[in-house]
């Protein structure tokens, strides 16, 4: 997305995770004291810029808003200009490319991404918004229901530029769940609505329960990625013009949250069971490792980043890899980041 410029600051969202610890990483006492450390359970392996300002069998390579691991261990990249890309596991080297269009043949503003266990991509747009199912060639086969207060004002309450980012499949492959970046009209700023659909027997999907989850002030959530456990890591992300990118990761369990798609307005009432998250690392605090930033930005590593895939898991540590939208902007990079999380 063109991400909209927020005032936020690290210490009214860092104190606001101090007091949500109830979810937190296994082996919490633990510390990485190496020199790739961005916290006791964050490590940033490397960085790579090799796909920034480049093209593609005539396309420009970037836009990124989000990553998924295809079945033969390539990824899938989606842009948010319409475009499906395939890209090489190892090299990043882009493989394949193909548009993206609603039913009239109108370009997307695409920003989630997950590869379904047939192969199908189901893709989220931020226009309507919209969850669509696309064959590999980019074909539509199916459009999910979404309920009337996600929509854009004034069809519904969500504002524009701020609603499905995130797209995840739960473990088991039952529950997809999308997340708005921003909190609804009506509803408290910061409290963020997420939105689930049940697999069905036909393998459709049908509208399930809703979460509600609150962002740090003056941030939004850009993805979601479940876990293997069923939890989520959550991406949240502002941007302050003439300081730069704050860009949060958190670990999250929505499995106690109310189910809030019966609550027209969140206002932070009793009774409402808030999806419980600890903070597993602020980017800001990563090792630069020698990244270079085109515009300010309080560690030069940081960029827009907005993308984000779980490629590996093995005894509670994850394999995460970060990109950034760089908005075809000359300002801006196209940077993929390589994590380790611990769980």
């Amino acid at each position: 997305m063109r991400l909209r410029t927020v005032l936020a600051t690290a210490s009214a969202g860092l104190a606001a995770a101090t007091c949500l610890t109830a979810v937190g990483p296994a082996n919490a006492h633990t510390s990485e004291q190496d020199s790739h450390a961005c916290s006791p359970y964050v490590s940033l392996d490397r960085f790579s810029d090799a796909l920034d300002k480049t093209t593609y069998d005539g396309t420009f390579v970037g836009n990124f808003s989000a990553l998924a691991v295809d079945g033969d261990g390539s990824l899938a990249a989606v842009s948010d200009r319409s475009s499906l890309f395939g890209l090489d596991a190892k090299t990043l080297a882009p493989k394949a490319v193909v548009p993206l269009a609603d039913e009239s043949g109108a370009v997307l503003d695409s920003e989630g991404l997950v590869v379904d266990r047939d192969g199908t991509r189901l893709i989220s747009s931020e226009t309507e918004p919209s969850v669509r199912r696309y064959s590999r060639d980019g074909k539509i086969l199916d459009r999910l229901p979404v309920p009337d207060a996600l929509k854009v004002a004034p069809a519904g309450r969500a504002v524009s530029n701020g609603t499905f980012e995130g797209l995840t499949l739960l473990p088991g492959g039952r529950t997809l769940l999308a997340s708005m970046e921003y909190a609804l009209s009506g509803d408290s700023a910061g409290l963020v609505r997420f939105q689930t659909w049940q697999r069905t027997k036909d393998g459709h999907f049908e509208l399930g329960r809703q979460y509600a989850y609150r962002a740090d002030t003056g941030l939004g959530v850009p993805e979601v990625q479940a876990t293997p456990d069923g939890r989520l890591l959550v991406l949240e992300r502002g941007f302050t013009s003439g300081v730069g990118n704050t860009v949060r990761l958190y670990l999250a369990d929505p499995r106690h949250a109310t189910d809030t798609s019966g609550v027209e307005n969140l206002t932070g009432q009793d009774g409402v069971r808030l999806v419980r998250k600890t903070l597993l690392a602020d980017i800001v605090n990563c090792p630069s490792l020698g990244a270079t930033a085109k515009q300010p930005q309080p560690n030069p590593l940081l960029d827009n980043i907005e993308g984000m895939a779980i490629t590996g898991y093995s005894k509670g540590r994850l394999k995460v890899l970060l990109v950034s939208d760089d908005n075809q902007n000359a300002a801006q990079t196209t940077r993929f980041y390589y994590l380790r999380v611990r769980i």
